[in-house]
């Protein structure tokens, strides 16, 4: 049998590459699997070599001791990878099948499922709705920043693609679609964003880049996107939008006025989520200033849309609210001015077959725009401090070298 190696998380701040057990189709004991799947049988799945698995900004959120992850977690939901084994029960897909997997873990049977509301799956994690792999909280389904994984219920879930080949050459962008495209698209439906709207994206982080990338093919006017570093605002500039800097100007509306003419947008999508900074000289945590800001400089009847993650255990918060995701939001400002809000996990299926034939055919540069970078497995760890550091980066781990 052949070895695995992975990413594993081992305590705040520290991740590095270990051993770990070459995947069955069974879940198994081990650190983050919540009891009640242990031994959870799964014909319906395979086991992948991954091909592509990217490190996430929900990834540095455990890395960075703000979840309340175990040591011992294999990290990555991001998985991109070939079909060398079947269980008894997958009929379509195929070994040598060259797949994408949504980040989200979903049955395909019970009614989320059956209404396309796969991030709310309610058969995979035993404590609440919703799953992904090596993520905290989410049924402990093992990670695959590996060298193989395996996937559940892999008729439902698995996007395959087309041509082997075309598909090797696109791998940069159709890494992608496990995760980062689907959630800035989600994002930026979600905020309603149309032919001619103005748009403001708050965070240039690879999330952010995908919902700035999203809007622009969604036909957006004009793209605004604010963040604090000026690396990562150079790159979202790279491919066209315009940027505001908020360590240098805490008002964000004069800034926006500055370009638009107006202190207001069509359309505001959060890619920053629980750790947010206030703005201006000077700033500190304030995680519900993102929030804030959006509603400040959305329109009255706009729509935001909250890709950004939050989290209801945060030991690592600024005081006991936050610690239980509990946030000083002007919600009674969203009232006020009719504002539309929706959040959570992107439901990825809803977008990612149509993400690819954009991609297939030239019409979308997802790496481009996130500045894709390949490393290796054993690369993982310096990838993971320089991310941390605010690296304008998207790191692609390439377990097996198979990446031109």
């Amino acid at each position: 049998m052949a070895g695995n190696r992975a990413v594993v998380y081992t305590g705040p701040g520290k991740v590095e590459v270990s051993d770990i057990d070459f995947p069955g189709l069974v879940l198994r004991d081990g650190p983050g699997v919540n009891p009640r799947n242990v031994g959870r049988k799964c014909e319906h799945g395979v086991i992948l070599k991954v091909v592509s698995t990217n490190i996430c900004g929900s990834d540095q959120h455990m890395v960075r001791g703000r979840t309340t992850a175990p040591s011992g977690l294999v990290l990555g939901h991001e998985i991109t990878g070939e079909v060398i084994e079947l269980g008894r029960d997958v009929e379509f897909i195929k070994k040598g099948d060259l797949v994408s997997v949504p980040f989200n873990i979903a049955c395909g049977r019970c009614r989320s499922c059956k209404e396309r509301n796969t991030n709310v799956c309610l058969n995979v994690n035993p404590d609440r709705p919703g799953s992904a792999y090596g993520y905290v909280d989410m049924g402990g389904w093992v990670g695959g920043q590996s060298e193989y994984v395996m996937v559940p219920y892999a008729d439902f879930q698995l996007l395959k693609f087309p041509d082997k080949e075309q598909a090797m050459e696109k791998i940069r962008d159709l890494t992608m679609l496990s995760d980062i495209f689907p959630t800035g698209y989600h994002g930026a439906v979600s905020a309603g964003v149309r032919p001619g709207s103005t748009v403001y994206v708050a965070g240039a982080g690879p999330v952010g880049l995908a919902a700035a990338h999203s809007a622009q093919l969604l036909g957006a006017a004009v793209v605004i996107v604010g963040d604090l570093n000026g690396e990562r605002l150079a790159q979202a500039r790279s491919f066209g939008c315009e940027t505001v800097n908020l360590s240098e100007h805490a008002n964000l509306g004069e800034q926006i006025e500055q370009i638009l003419g107006v202190p207001e947008v069509d359309s505001a999508i959060d890619c920053v989520g629980f750790e947010a900074h206030g703005h201006g000289h000077g700033h500190t945590e304030a995680p519900a200033t993102v929030l804030n800001s959006i509603m400040e400089v959305t329109r009255a009847g706009g729509r935001l849309g909250i890709p950004g993650l939050y989290v209801t255990g945060d030991p690592g918060a600024i005081d006991n609210d936050a610690k239980v995701g509990t946030l000083k939001i002007r919600f009674g400002l969203g009232w006020a001015k009719s504002h539309t809000f929706v959040t959570g996990q992107t439901p990825v299926m809803q977008y990612h077959r149509e993400l690819m034939m954009s991609i297939l055919n030239g019409k979308a540069q997802i790496a481009k725009a996130v500045n894709a970078t390949v490393i290796s497995l054993d690369d993982a760890p310096r990838a993971y401090q320089e991310f941390d550091k605010g690296a304008a980066r998207k790191f692609v781990i390439d377990p097996h070298g198979l990446i031109k």
